[in-house]
This record gives structure tokens, C-alpha cells and sequence, in this order.
């Protein structure tokens, strides 16, 4: 019989600068090119966070080049 873990972790949402959302452990250093969002708490609260926030998932520069050529 498999027992559940507790993932008991702080996360953190962090972002690039395509707008795309992940989330990353809190007591770890962020990866390049990302940077915290504000938020922490844990893995479901970031991921509840993301899917508030992130509506649009295409990344900002197609969303950008996309609005230029519909002008």
C-alpha cells in the first residue's frame, strides 16, 4: 500500500519576460530569465494564482504581433 506524501514546500509564481507563469520553490535561487510574481504559499495556492492570471497563454511577443497585423 503506497502512502501519500506532504509536500510541504513554499513555492513561489515567478514569470519571464514572455509573460508565461511557473512556479518554483521559494528557498531556491530563480532560474534566469524569471522573476518572482509576488506570490507564495503553496504548490496549489501558486498554481490557483496562475491560472487567474495567466488567461492568455500565447507568449507576449505573438500576442504583440498579433495585435500589429490586426491594426
Amino acid at each position: 500500500m503506497a502512502t501519500e506524501q506532504t509536500d510541504d514546500r513554499t513555492y513561489r509564481v515567478v514569470r519571464n519576460d514572455e509573460e508565461q507563469y511557473s512556479i518554483w520553490w521559494a528557498e531556491r535561487e530563480l532560474p534566469a530569465g524569471w522573476t518572482a510574481e509576488g506570490t507564495e504559499g503553496t504548490r496549489e495556492q501558486c498554481l490557483a494564482k496562475i491560472a487567474e492570471v495567466w488567461t492568455d497563454m500565447r507568449p507576449r511577443s505573438l500576442r504583440e504581433r498579433m495585435d500589429s497585423t490586426a491594426a
